[in-house]
């Protein structure tokens, strides 16, 4: 059964606010409300397989204290400058 894009995007943003720690849910839900629908498909694809990794894994490599799967990586990247930048504003 093939999904809909828009219903991988639905899946792909549920996913990104219904993680294993509210940590991770403020940093991908909100990435994912602002950049999912912009992302080229193999920016999707690498970030539906971001999602099937566990929190502490992602948690880690957002914040620099481990190194990310190669793949992973730049998208990992823009996470991290869109989470920081959602802290600095906070601020």
């Amino acid at each position: 059964m093939d999904e809909t894009a828009e219903a991988r995007l639905k899946r792909m943003r549920m996913r990104s606010w219904r993680r294993g720690t509210k940590e991770m849910d403020l940093v991908l839900g909100p990435f994912a409300d602002a950049h999912l629908a912009d992302l080229s498909v193999p920016d999707l694809e690498l970030y539906d397989a971001l999602l099937a990794e566990n929190d502490q894994d992602l948690m880690a490599w957002i914040l620099g204290q481990s190194v990310p799967p190669g793949a992973l990586a730049p998208l990992l990247a823009r996470i991290a400058a869109f989470a920081e930048t959602r802290l600095k504003a906070a601020r």
